[in-house]
């Protein structure tokens, strides 16, 4: 068991950075699930910062094509930000549930403003299919979640980065990855982020990987935040989630990732985003997901 938390946990139902509907209703599933009761189980102690919720797709104008639904996006950002800065300020570690990944412009960004006033910056594991490194010169889709890394990195539309980074990329780590576009691939060489793509974890192994994600996220930083993408699993596991690619990770390689992030002692905040119920068989992608938070909280098999 891990040493006693306070855990804010924070709801943030919001679809509209995704190609596909229905990650909104990923915290609803996660509750349903029992993530409150598990976390007590360890010993930790739950606040309940409550839901946000973004405007609905039918009733929100869309706007550029390249950054759609981006002023929603900026306002849930903006309450996302606030809700983490509000439990990081009463001591606690935010636990954010999503939502689909464009949440963590504002989770992450609150993270990194709440520990900069002490001399502190943070390291990122972006646990994820997707590098989310698009901008909106080259995204594909249009669609915010997918530029969510790039913005915390400091690229990509001003109203996003709000002029500057949350994260160095030496910092920077993505694990998982397996479904990259070009342009991409070219801002990850240019800034030197580091990326585990899954036929480097098949090599090596996951646990070598997220060693040298560890030590990336606490060189010279306060501790680091964990954005676990569910679609970084296999979807023969893990079938609820906003875009499923074959060939993830396993069932124990996520718990592993999760419990070496526990042993660091480093975890400062984290996230479960991506979770889409509509595409899940009998919740089980959302029970999934309560396991791997009790493993990143100090659950442990012995």
């Amino acid at each position: 068991m891990g040493d006693h938390r306070d855990i804010a946990l924070i709801s943030v139902s919001i679809d509209l950075g995704a190609g596909r509907r229905g990650v909104d209703m990923g915290p609803s599933a996660l509750r349903i699930a029992g993530i409150s009761r598990e976390i007590e189980a360890i010993g930790h102690t739950v606040s309940e910062l409550g839901t946000l919720t973004a405007g609905g797709l039918e009733t929100t104008e869309a706007g550029d094509t390249s950054l759609r639904f981006l002023s929603e996006i900026v306002h849930v950002a903006e309450e996302t930000h606030a809700a983490v800065s509000e439990g990081l300020s009463r001591g606690c570690t935010p636990l954010v549930l999503g939502g689909d990944h464009s949440l963590s412009i504002g989770s992450v960004a609150a993270v990194a403003d709440h520990y900069r006033p002490q001399g502190g910056s943070i390291g990122v594991i972006w646990v994820d299919a997707h590098a989310d490194m698009n901008r909106p010169r080259t995204t594909p889709s249009g669609n915010i979640h997918g530029m969510s890394l790039a913005v915390l990195l400091g690229h990509g539309e001003p109203r996003l980065t709000r002029g500057g980074a949350s994260v160095r990329p030496e910092n920077a780590s993505v694990l998982g990855a397996r479904d990259l576009d070009r342009a991409e691939k070219q801002l990850i060489r240019e800034l030197g982020v580091r990326v585990f793509t899954m036929s480097e974890i098949d090599e090596r192994g996951v646990g070598p990987c997220m060693d040298e994600a560890l030590e990336r996220a606490s060189a010279g930083t306060a501790g680091f935040h964990l954005s676990f993408d569910l679609d970084a699993l296999d979807p023969r596991i893990a079938p609820g989630v906003g875009t499923p690619v074959r060939g993830g990770l396993t069932y124990r390689e996520g718990h592993l990732v999760c419990e070496k992030a526990s042993r660091s002692g480093r975890l400062l905040s984290l996230e479960l985003v991506e979770l889409n119920p509509v595409l899940d068989d009998r919740n089980q992608t959302a029970e999934l997901g309560v396991g791997l938070v009790a493993s990143a909280l100090g659950a442990t098999i012995l």
